[in-house]
């Protein structure tokens, strides 16, 4: 009987699945498996966060494996000790998985074809699982990948994708396979509160949900940081809940300039694996201009916690990150504003704010991580290198009358409209009243010091 192995890594769903459905179509009985890699682990990737996600990703994979006639089977330990064991239980003749883009993921598949070509069995990789287009899919002429996103999209834009396969009706899992108990996020501590619920169910729900209601008004309103309107997918991406050749399929299906500039943010997605792919270090160098001036982090310590903590004087930065706290998630205008006052304001590296976004982010991926930190601090692919986001400028554009700011900032929901925004401009006891800091650093004095590191000051 021929029997494949399809190992899950970043693809925890069933629709729209070709390593699934390719090892289904030719194969009399597959295992789906899934192993909690020690790597992972040592490399410290296991956040609380992640961690209670992740086990809710296994336990609807499981759950939808099961209604077909299936089930998830979870080892732990070395990824490639632990497949080829699977495989010699099973007898498989094949092992599939999606293709990953860091330097462990490519190292990994290496790995892992090296000693499965030992047992006689063979690894397929297949591309199109985790982003929507292949990294090496479009390159430029002169290089083997695009460093500016808005010529890497006018060439994505004119790419044909494959269509979204169907999730096979029925899996039969060999006998003789075992496997430890699915994962659960109960008994997990450190985990934010406010922490969405993972797994493909859900994560379909929400699509049908935005699909109807959400995408439309998504040009418009996708920087609004009190109306949230956000598509929210972004944790479901990571973890590979939903398919990003889907999610462009149906935006494209609904229609309009909101599905345009969805599409375009999906884009941006595949556009930093393509530089991930090609520039593994990116994960933790400057990409294209190097920067040896920062602040230390001891000098920079009481600011940095200050940052941290939500109480750096400045409300909608710490409205931001208070919301990271609580969620394990922030609103995409709210990492810009982050990661512009710790880098340009503060001039802080921006490896300790990847860092701390990857300790509490839900969603915390190296490709996206890394590189959109390195975009905002002026080191990575922006264009424009040395702009610098002021954050009051910023939320009296995206936080008019000081909503979100008063969601996420109690101490200061007395002050109404925009004034929430600037509270040091308070007088006398009206300031008194409210139990909040100072600003960290004067904006002028800010700006004053990345000129000057910067050399153009």
């Amino acid at each position: 009987m021929n029997v494949s192995v399809v190992l899950f890594t970043s693809d925890l769903r069933l629709h729209d699945h070709p390593a699934l459905r390719a090892a289904h179509d030719g194969s009399a009985a597959l295992v789906p498996l899934f192993v909690r890699d020690d790597a992972v682990a040592a490399a410290g990737f296991t956040a609380p966060n992640r961690m209670a996600f992740l086990a809710d990703c296994l336990a609807d994979l499981d759950a939808g494996l099961r209604e077909r006639g299936g089930r998830l089977v979870v080892r732990s330990g070395d990824v490639i000790a632990q497949v080829c064991k699977v495989v010699s239980e099973a007898d498989a003749d094949e092992v599939h998985m999606a293709a990953g883009v860091s330097a462990y993921a490519r190292r990994r598949e290496d790995r892992l074809r090296t000693a499965l070509e030992a047992e006689g069995c063979r690894l397929h990789v297949h591309d199109t699982v985790i982003t929507a287009l292949a990294p090496g899919a479009v390159t430029p002429v002169s290089s083997d990948h695009f460093a500016v996103f808005t010529p890497y999209f006018r060439h994505w834009s004119r790419q044909s994708l494959r269509g979204a396969v169907t999730a096979p009706r029925t899996i039969r899992v060999p006998d003789g396979v075992g496997s430890e108990t699915v994962p659960s996020r109960a008994g997990l501590s450190g985990v934010s509160a406010g922490l969405a619920r993972g797994g493909e169910t859900e994560a379909r729900r929400r699509l049908a949900s935005w699909l109807r209601s959400g995408i439309a008004s998504y040009e418009d309103r996708h920087d609004d940081l009190p109306g949230d309107a956000t598509s929210r997918f972004s944790p479901y991406l990571h973890f590979g809940s939903l398919s990003p050749v889907e999610l462009v399929h149906r935006a494209r299906g609904a229609g309009g300039a909101g599905a345009e500039a969805f599409v375009r943010q999906l884009a941006w997605r595949d556009f930093h694996h393509q530089v991930l792919a090609a520039r593994p270090d990116a994960a933790v160098a400057d990409y294209r201009t190097r920067h040896d001036r920062w602040r230390s982090e001891t000098d920079a310590r009481e600011d940095i916690a200050a940052w941290k903590e939500g109480l750096t004087g400045y409300p909608v930065i710490d409205a931001a990150m208070r919301q990271l706290r609580h969620e394990g998630w922030m609103h995409n205008r709210g990492r810009l504003l982050t990661a512009s006052f710790l880098t340009k304001t503060l001039y802080v590296d921006w490896r300790v704010g990847a860092r701390y976004f990857l300790d509490l982010l839900v969603d915390g991926d190296v490709a996206n991580n890394q590189l959109n930190w390195q975009w905002m601090a002026g080191t990575g692919t922006d264009t424009r290198p040395n702009r610098v986001l002021n954050p009051v400028i910023q939320a009296k554009r995206y936080d008019p009358d000081g909503v979100y700011v008063r969601r996420w900032v109690p101490e200061l929901e007395g002050i109404e409209g925009a004034a929430v925004h600037e509270p040091w401009k308070l007088r006398g006891l009206d300031r008194a009243d409210y139990d909040y800091p100072d600003p960290v650093v004067e904006l002028p004095d800010g700006l004053a010091r990345f000129k000057n590191a910067r050399g153009r000051g």
